[in-house]
């Protein structure tokens, strides 16, 4: 198990840009306005060749009502209590503030090893606050630049040095987990539902909207099975988006979706399906994902059986290309109905990770296309021939027809809407590939049939048969055999393909041809016809 390190201070330090840093990505939102970072963040990161597993968390505010702030500084309390090793930020450039020495008071009661850093060190201006920084009483403090990556060696040793004490246990690495993203409109009660799921408040929630800026991943097990939820930004519509760090929320929700397994998109019950939750659920279906329906806030309906039943008729309306996804609805506030949700994810990646076999595959097509036969387009049939998957996650099939380009979309959607009622799979994303083919590679003999089976020794002559065969079929072409055929009553071979001079040298017979008006004409060597021997003219 790695270190864990809780990077923390006051709001505009540079957390988030050394938490960036270290884990190598830019995973947290970096802005140049303070309380960016709200909910406190895990990733994996490493410093030298150590392995930390780091948390960021919101600046620290010193308020105790119910206010935003009141929720974002009891986050980075329960950060300071999960982290082995604290690092205290303070800005180089802005010396020792008041907040600055009312949170080094709070972590002197943590009993923690406390390194402290004086940030944005890269300019002259930050050399007197460098030196104020001793006075918050944790000894030297580390001078860095995390935008630019200075004083990563001077943190690395402080780092291998404070933790020289500490224990840490290993734990074999976990299997795999479900990757599962919560996305939805703004104060759809996403961060609620995660919060009620895992039994603890670990995404910050509240009657405001958009409170959730960051993607925030959280790690669980349910049933022996690991999952990764991820908590992400609610996203309006775009015309609205309009500030810079809402086009950057949004643009982190639409990676998240992009490597999740299953998204689950939740709703308000009074305006589900909207135009924002149509367009969501079509990037779904389009990056290939398996989807579930969540219609949040249900304790507050009043007539729970129609208003249900309205809601999965408007799904298979608007979305039929979706057709089957599971329809969840649910109040996070009481738990109703919560239990059916994780059952209902499980069964959706189960059918999204689903392979058939390409003999019933092959079965099928033959059936559907009897039952519906593809149209003739400029009065030429197509013919399918085979088909077969290619790879699942999602299901993704091939098929192999001639005049492929000219297959019309709706037959397409015909084949996917039968194969997805044939073969039980609900709601998941098919994709089908057309392709021109030729013969079936599946069929017997074909180059994917496998090997054939072992049907006995064939049944064929010996071998010195064949041998003494070929033997004489090669002596009875010779020039001097012709005389001896002829003796023993074999039929002579024509002569008629050899040179002039081959036969010559081999002392061969000239052969003797019939004239046309019957008789016997000699041949010379040379291969002209003699006409008989001239007389002399009578006198």
């Amino acid at each position: 198990m790695a270190l864990k390190v809780a990077i923390v201070g006051r709001p505009n330090v540079g957390k988030s840009t050394l938490f960036n840093r270290l884990v190598g990505k830019r995973l947290a939102l970096v802005d140049d306005r303070p309380g960016v970072t709200r909910d406190r963040r895990y990733a994996d990161g490493n410093i030298g060749d150590m392995d930390l597993t780091l948390i960021d968390t919101a600046g620290y505010e010193d308020v105790s009502d119910d206010s935003l702030e009141s929720r974002m500084r009891e986050q980075t309390e329960l950060a300071l209590e999960d982290g082995d090793l604290i690092l205290f930020m303070m800005d180089a450039r802005e010396g020792v503030t008041s907040l600055d020495r009312i949170f080094a008071e709070r972590l002197r009661k943590v009993h923690k090893p406390v390194i402290l850093l004086a940030n944005k060190s890269e300019s002259r201006e930050s050399g007197g606050g460098i030196g104020e920084a001793y006075a918050l009483g944790f000894g030297e403090p580390v001078a860095i630049s995390a935008e630019h990556g200075e004083g990563m060696a001077d943190l690395f040793k402080a780092v291998v040095t404070a933790s020289a004490d500490i224990f840490i246990e290993e734990i074999d690495e976990p299997d795999k987990p479900i990757r599962i993203a919560i996305v939805g409109r703004p104060n759809a009660g996403k961060s609620t539902l995660i919060n009620h799921l895992i039994g603890e408040d670990r995404m910050l929630t509240g009657p405001e909207a958009g409170i959730t800026r960051d993607s925030i991943s959280v790690d669980w097990e349910y049933e022996g099975q690991n999952i990764r939820l991820v908590d992400t930004a609610g996203m309006r519509r775009k015309a609205r988006v309009q500030e810079k760090l809402e086009k950057l929320s949004v643009a982190d929700t639409i990676r998240a979706i992009t490597f999740a397994e299953v998204v689950v998109l939740v709703m308000d019950k009074d305006n589900a399906f909207d135009t924002q939750d149509l367009q969501l659920a079509d990037l779904v279906e389009r990056e290939g994902r398996a989807l579930v329906y969540v219609a949040s806030k249900w304790d507050l309906e009043e007539n729970p059986q129609s208003k249900l039943a309205e809601l999965s008729r408007l799904a298979e309306d608007k979305l039929p290309q979706l057709k089957g996804s599971p329809f969840i609805a649910l109040s996070a506030h009481n738990g109703r109905g919560v239990e059916r949700l994780m059952p209902a994810i499980l069964q959706a990646h189960a059918t999204w990770s689903v392979k058939v076999k390409t003999k019933d595959l092959n079965t099928w097509l033959s059936v559907a296309t009897q039952r519906h036969p593809p149209p003739a387009v400029d009065g030429k049939r197509i013919k399918p021939k085979y088909m077969a998957q290619t790879k699942a996650r999602p299901p993704t099939f091939v098929l192999m027809a001639s005049r492929a380009e000219a297959m019309p979309e709706q037959y397409k959607r015909y084949l996917v809407n039968n194969l997805r009622e044939s073969f039980d799979l609900p709601g998941t994303p098919i994709r089908l590939i057309v392709k021109a083919g030729s013969d079936n590679p599946y069929a017997p003999g074909g180059a994917k049939s496998g090997p054939e089976r072992y049907k006995g020794d064939a049944k064929t002559a010996p071998r010195r048969v064949i041998k003494k065969a070929e033997r004489e079929a090669a002596l009875s072409n010779l020039p001097g055999k012709a005389l001896e055929q002829k003796k023993s009553g074999a039929k002579p071979k024509p002569l008629s393909g050899l040179k002039a001079s081959a036969s010559k040298k081999a002392g061969s017979s000239v052969a003797v041809q019939k004239g046309a008006r019957g008789g016997a004409r000699q041949m010379s060597r040379s291969g002209r016809v003699r006409t008989g021997q001239k007389h002399a003219p009578k006198k």
